[in-house]
């Protein structure tokens, strides 16, 4: 028998004699005559139908239970789907306790629900969609690099670079260092953290490849068990030589946007519009509208006197030299229309040492660039890099930070050029697109969901 997976026998454009199909019950409906399955193997939002005669029913055939289908692929007289199994045989691989099972058939359970069985929540419809647009949106940022002439770089996850500014640290040690602190020893003779970006080591790329990427984990121990915050992400980061204007950067941030959202709504239409029919219901037109309508783009001093003059009253003031905080980006977003915002050059003071000195006054500031949309706020974040060597040694010094980053000085003294770069919060991205209230509906195992810890 051709086994075949249950989004090909539902696209079938022909029957076929024999065939095979394995995949996990999602009903049971049994008749005097006839005998009704619906089985999904997560290659598709949509289970295929199985008819077969009363006498294959077997008391361990129950929702959860995984199974064998043989027999005919047929037309489906129903108007709702394209083919249809005719089994001959059925046989249960793996039966499912369905008095203990905590997912029940028929039943549209709430996120809060399933998030408190982490090992199980993927059976779930909403879950195996979230997971099938991930894939779909994974592949699709990879293919958007490599058909732009990106290079992919693995930059390591342990690392003793802190990237100055960009997070929180978890400090990497072995079970045996923290019995014998005394000794003051590590196991990499320095102190090593799980990374929180893998811009600096990009950096070190852009000497040799002119567009370079990375897309992998990144770690943030903010002590925050909010809906925005995660421990584990998954952070898309690109780098471009031989770039002058911030310009370059939005335009690859604008790019990369468009064209994976546009992929994923193509692909992945049934998986999303489950979220934007139950999840969120008026983000579908948000997230088409979006696609299609052009962009703001406002200074951070112009954002600032936005904010100052709102009806609203913000629970951070609003003042010059200070970071912008969640309630201010969306409402910088409402501001601007409702579509995303480029907000450019911000404070000298506020921004890390490795971006661009834009030598203005009176209010000094650096060639920057964050992305807010609605509901989200910021998404992704950039700027040009200091590419001279002067202005960078000299605030390295001014930081204390100069044998610390020893290595990169020594970046721009060997082949130099202008460049720059930006970083995504992936999963920020796929809240925003779908919908969803908390960053932690969007991962595959919310690893400190209720007191289950994988």
């Amino acid at each position: 028998a051709l086994r075949l997976r249950v989004r090909e026998a539902l696209g079938a454009r022909k029957p076929a004699d024999a065939v095979r199909v394995q995949g996990w019950v999602r009903s049971v409906r049994s008749q005097k005559e006839v005998l009704f399955l619906h089985i999904n193997d997560g290659s598709s939002l949509e289970s295929l139908q199985v008819v077969a005669d009363p006498s294959l029913e077997k008391r361990d055939l129950t929702f959860g239970s995984a199974v064998e289908v043989q027999g005919k692929l047929v037309k489906s007289p129903h108007k709702m789907q394209n083919m249809e199994l005719q089994a001959e045989t059925i046989r249960v691989v793996g039966p499912c306790d369905i008095w203990s099972f905590p997912l029940k058939m028929k039943e549209r359970h709430p996120l809060e629900y399933v998030r408190q069985f982490p090992h199980l929540r993927c059976r779930n419809n909403t879950l195996g969609s979230l997971l099938r647009i991930r894939s779909e949106a994974t592949a699709s940022i990879h293919s958007f690099f490599q058909d732009n002439g990106y290079v992919h770089i693995h930059t390591p996850i342990i690392t003793s670079n802190d990237c100055e500014g960009a997070g929180e640290l978890f400090q990497i040690e072995t079970s045996s260092e923290g019995k014998e602190s005394a000794e003051n020893t590590h196991f990499f003779n320095v102190p090593a953290f799980l990374t929180v970006s893998g811009q600096l080591h990009l950096e070190v790329m852009t000497g040799a490849f002119t567009h370079v990427f990375t897309f992998g984990p990144t770690f943030r121990a903010e002590n925050s068990q909010s809906r925005r915050h995660l421990a584990e992400f998954y952070m898309v980061e690109a780098e471009l030589s031989f770039t002058e204007s911030l310009q370059d950067i939005i335009q690859v941030m604008e790019d990369l946007f468009k064209t994976v959202t546009s992929t994923v709504l193509s692909k992945c239409p049934r998986d999303v519009e489950l979220f934007h029919k139950y999840i969120a219901p008026a983000q579908k037109s948000d997230i088409t509208h979006k696609l299609f309508s052009s962009s703001c783009r406002i200074s951070y001093s112009e954002a600032v006197e936005i904010l100052k003059q709102a009806p609203q009253t913000f629970v951070f003031k609003p003042e010059w030299g200070c970071d912008l905080q969640t309630e201010h980006e969306k409402y910088l977003v409402k501001h601007c229309g409702e579509v995303p915002v480029f907000v450019i050059n911000y404070p000298y003071d506020l921004k890390p040492f490795y971006m661009r000195d834009n030598e203005d006054g009176p209010q000094h500031t650096v060639a920057a660039v964050d992305l807010l949309v609605p509901g989200v706020g910021e998404l992704c974040g950039g700027s040009l890099r200091e590419e001279r060597l002067p202005l960078l040694k000299s605030r390295l010094q001014r930081l204390g930070l100069t044998d610390a980053y020893q290595w990169y000085l020594d970046l721009r003294k060997f082949g130099s050029v202008p460049h720059g770069g930006f970083g995504m919060g992936f999963e920020r991205y796929l809240q925003y697109i779908l919908g969803v209230d908390n960053i932690k509906d969007v991962i595959p195992f919310p690893r400190f969901s209720h007191s289950c810890l994988l």
